[in-house]
């Protein structure tokens, strides 16, 4: 039996977004439908309306969800109507050559559903990021059902499917911040924010908040910063430095995904030190770096896809921390919307007013 709901679709580049109905079919083979409670809007959802993910309109928007499983199709283990659950965009496949390398976080076959969701004519929509959540039901892949602790809040929980994890692993992951490191967050949105965090639970004595608005530096200092730089007022790599007895940081988070900031990042950091990239960046961009630097300055740069987080591993991981009262994730809820503010949530996003606005249904 089909399902119609209510839903947020992009049709054109750049136009408004519209709440519609529209239909969900109930999981085939390896699928789960699952009742969306919370999700997060998201930069990467504007990113989608803008054109700037790929032209396959229509998309059905949102992917940083939490929800509850109404259904499982055919073969589904392990998972089974009630559970609640996080929305992951890279359920791994176990069989790539990265998972039979046993390092599942870089999985090269990650896998969505296969059935189409559609408009009530017909038409396919292009789920965000394989997930499409701006919607009271949506059909995902099972394996990208992350089971965790009830008791969390999904307004809060939701926020780990992307964005919040997206920069904890930035940090902590991909840039193995340990005890006494320095580190420079560079851009303190949602993501950076995330990393930040990250940090000061990592263990790092110094965390430098890098932002040009001082509302995003002050809530960063709330988030565990020790110190901010506003990148308005000054000379970034000179500030950082001067924070670190003149060496850089040993670690780098960009969270912008700029050519400007990134060459910030790259001089901001400690000889052999670890730059990493988690800002996304349009395709045409380019960064443009005296190769004799990259060598003479040895450590890595490295890019982080999802904050190179194994949900299955991670997500109930950091529910446990915030239910202990370690991890605040509830701290990165700024407000709570419906399914027909998205559009002015966009706005506030970009005018940085919000951390994040989540949508409950």
């Amino acid at each position: 039996m089909a399902h119609e709901v209510r839903a947020v679709v992009a049709r054109k580049k750049g136009a408004p977004v519209s709440v519609e109905t529209i239909v969900v079919p109930d999981p085939g083979p390896g699928e789960a439908l699952v009742k969306v409670e919370a999700c997060g809007v998201c930069h990467t959802d504007l990113h989608y309306r803008e054109g700037g993910i790929n032209d396959d309109f229509p998309f059905l928007l949102g992917h940083e969800a939490a929800g509850r499983v109404e259904a499982v199709g055919e073969g589904v283990t392990g998972l089974e109507p009630g559970d609640f659950v996080i929305l992951n965009w890279r359920a791994v496949c176990g069989q790539c050559r990265a998972c039979s390398k046993g390092r599942p976080w870089y999985c090269f076959a990650t896998h969505n559903a296969t059935q189409p969701m559609t408009l009530l004519d017909g038409t396919p929509l292009s789920p965000a990021l394989g997930i499409g959540a701006f919607a009271e039901k949506t059909l995902v892949a099972a394996g990208q059902c992350t089971k965790v602790d009830p008791a969390a809040s999904a307004a809060a929980a939701g926020l780990l499917g992307c964005g919040v994890m997206a920069g904890f692993g930035a940090a902590v992951n991909t840039g193995t911040v340990g005890r006494g490191d320095s580190v420079a967050v560079i851009g303190c949105g949602g993501v950076g924010m995330a990393a930040v965090a990250g940090a000061r639970l990592a263990g790092a004595s110094k965390i430098i908040a890098v932002d040009i608005d001082q509302r995003k530096l002050d809530r960063a200092m709330t988030m565990g910063a020790t110190h901010t730089v506003d990148g308005a007022k000054g000379d970034v790599v000179a500030a950082v430095r001067e924070l670190t007895g003149g060496f850089g940081a040993d670690v780098v988070v960009e969270a912008v995904g700029r050519p400007e900031t990134y060459r910030q990042a790259f001089y901001a950091r400690d000889l052999a030190g670890t730059v990493v990239l988690v800002g996304v960046p349009t395709p045409e961009m380019k960064v443009e770096l005296p190769l004799l630097d990259v060598f003479g300055r040895g450590g890595s740069l490295k890019s982080s896809w999802y904050g190179d987080c194994l949900p299955s591993r991670d997500f109930p991981a950091l529910i446990d921390l915030y239910l202990g009262g370690r991890f605040d994730l509830d701290a990165f809820v700024s407000e709570t919307i419906g399914l027909g503010d998205v559009e002015e949530a966009f706005e506030k996003m970009h005018r940085g007013d919000v951390l994040r606005s989540v949508v409950v249904l």
